[in-house]
């Protein structure tokens, strides 16, 4: 039987992916006409789109992340952050079948049965605690880089932040591999639940916000360089020494992130 996007969820987001493909297209074809040595041919685009997720930030995120972390235990953002990412772990055994990690596919299946059951629907982590079974986030910008697939030039999107070319792929493979998109929910429902996830993973990485803030002299320099090598070392799955790395604090924050 063929699977049908639920009715009540935002038709806005399908079109969102959509655009963003365009938009990968685009700048892909942009690039045999321009570059420099960070591969950011187009970066006085990047720049405003950055400036504008910054103010989102600013204004919005971090107001009411701090929000959340003065009502809400340590505790209770883990279980919020278990919760969203145990909802993509058939994403994440997707791209571990499709990069030939046959193991690791076999290890994230028992991990979502255990946490989806034992674990009351992934708010605890019972396959970690109780198994030794870690968790680790694969998506399709990954498995293409593991396919060979160039990085492309750098991309800033809207609300999504730091990307590139090749990893903008990566969003509309995780939303028909999420278990959300296939539950029947309203859109009110769904619409808190979003917003419940963008806030407390904001609260999550917090750390790195402060990192890059106080350590960049351009924070868009550092963000753009700190996640290029961030995404090297995870198609290679950290296979590259970060010792004495400029930004190896930064990825031990970003690390913290949900599913990674």
């Amino acid at each position: 039987m063929t699977r049908q996007h639920h009715p009540n969820h935002p038709p806005t987001g399908i079109l969102r992916l959509v655009a963003l493909l365009l938009i990968a297209l685009v700048v892909s074809g942009c690039a045999s006409t321009g570059s420099n040595s960070a591969n950011d041919p187009i970066e006085g685009f990047n720049r405003g789109v950055y400036d504008f997720n910054e103010g989102v930030d600013t204004y919005a995120l971090e107001p009411a992340s701090e929000g959340w972390t003065r009502i809400t235990s340590q505790g209770v953002r883990d279980s919020v952050d278990n919760f969203f990412t145990n909802l993509e772990a058939p994403g994440y055994i997707l791209n571990d079948l499709l990069q030939g990690k046959a193991g690791d596919a076999g290890r994230e299946s028992v991990r979502f049965v255990v946490n989806t059951t034992v674990g009351l629907l992934g708010l605890f982590d019972p396959a970690q605690a109780w198994l030794g079974i870690e968790g680790r986030a694969e998506d399709f910008g990954q498995t293409l880089g593991v396919w060979g697939v160039d990085a492309g030039p750098y991309l800033v999107l809207p609300l999504f932040g730091p990307s590139d070319t090749r990893d903008v792929t990566q969003y509309p493979v995780a939303y028909y591999t999420n278990v959300i998109t296939y539950v029947t929910l309203d859109t009110v429902t769904f619409g808190a639940l979003t917003a419940l996830e963008i806030v407390n993973t904001r609260a999550r990485m917090a750390g790195a916000a402060r990192f890059r803030d106080d350590a960049a002299v351009d924070p868009y320099v550092f963000t753009r360089s700190a996640y290029r090598q961030y995404r090297r070392s995870q198609v290679v799955d950290g296979d590259v020494s970060l010792e004495d790395d400029a930004y190896s604090d930064f990825f031990e924050e970003m690390g913290r992130l949900p599913g990674e």
